[in-house]
């Protein structure tokens, strides 16, 4: 009986599937390692395209930044020139008052 067994396993037809079985899995296994570097590339294009875009959102972020700096600065000085304005009017309307005073004390 045990004999059977051992032709059986020696048989050509059986030793034919088993390297056809072989093969077919060394050609998955192929596959399978294209298909993992090929998206370990289409990964790094997309770390690479994220990093891209970051760095362009970061610029961007800073330049509005900046524009908003310069427009508060701009904002500020217009702010001190209308006060600076509104004073000179105001020490203009004392002196004015202030001189009519004078002349009604004196009387000309």
């Amino acid at each position: 009986m045990l004999e059977k067994f051992r032709a059986k396993a020696q048989d050509p037809a059986l030793e034919q599937a088993r390297l056809k079985r072989l093969a077919i899995a060394e050609a998955r296994a192929t596959r399978q390692t294209e298909r993992e570097a090929a998206k370990a590339a289409r990964d790094a294009e997309l770390a690479a395209e994220a990093a891209r875009q970051a760095e362009r959102a970061a610029q961007a972020q800073r330049e509005k930044e900046e524009l908003d700096v310069l427009l508060a600065a701009e904002e500020a000085a217009k702010a001190d020139a209308l006060l600076a304005e509104q004073k000179a009017a105001r020490d203009a309307r004392y002196a004015a008052r202030k001189a009519a005073k004078k002349v009604r004390r004196r009387g000309y």
